[in-house]
């Protein structure tokens, strides 16, 4: 089955994988390429990016055992940008700039605090009295009861995702909602600002 595509830009190698495809086929497939993709592999510095389906943890490790077994090279996922959110397709869908992303795997405690220019995206859970803050967006894959500002700087473009949400206040750019209890306990949020408000879906 020919379910990947691989095509080169200037300073990486891009892998698409069919986000239909099962894994045994995306497995096979990536098997015979390998001879095409060390073709195009002369840099030791040129990433290879791979994208298109969603992918679980033990799928992306078979994925990078096959290519590291011929190439010793930086991988990278897009996953975890999609994993099972609504409000990253919404994000999608306003056509928000992409920007660097952090990624944080765990839980944040109480009084734990991050930081970043880009875009932050936690694997776990914000508990009451952490703090996220971004320059662009957040997203948060469980649940978010602590502090998150995103668009630090001023990006009132900036987005707030959740799988659940149980937190006081929320901020964008300089923009702050306290949040009112049936605003809470909430899942799947996708937060933004619209006409200087910020409006959870």
């Amino acid at each position: 089955m020919n379910c990947i595509k691989i095509s080169q830009t200037q300073n990486k190698i891009i892998i698409k994988i069919d986000e239909h495809a099962e894994q045994i086929d995306i497995l096979e497939d990536l098997t015979k390429k390998m001879k095409e993709l060390k073709k195009m592999y002369k840099n030791e510095d040129t990433p290879i990016y791979v994208s298109g389906k969603v992918l679980k943890n033990k799928e992306i490790e078979e994925i990078q055992k096959i290519i590291k077994s011929e190439i010793n090279v930086e991988i990278e996922f897009d996953s975890p940008k999609v994993l099972g959110l609504h409000g990253i397709k919404k994000a999608f869908e306003q056509e928000i700039n992409s920007s660097e992303t952090k990624f944080y795997r765990g839980s944040l405690r109480s009084g734990k605090k991050i930081e970043y220019e880009g875009s932050i995206v936690i694997i776990g859970d914000v508990n009451g009295g952490a703090e996220v803050i971004s320059g662009e967006n957040i997203v948060v894959l469980g649940n978010l009861r602590g502090l998150a500002h995103a668009g630090a700087k001023g990006n009132k473009s900036a987005i707030i995702a959740a799988e659940a949400m149980d937190t006081a206040q929320i901020r964008i750019a300089n923009i702050v909602k306290e949040l009112e209890k049936e605003e809470t306990e909430r899942r799947h949020v996708y937060i933004y600002v619209k006409e200087n408000e910020i409006i959870i879906e």
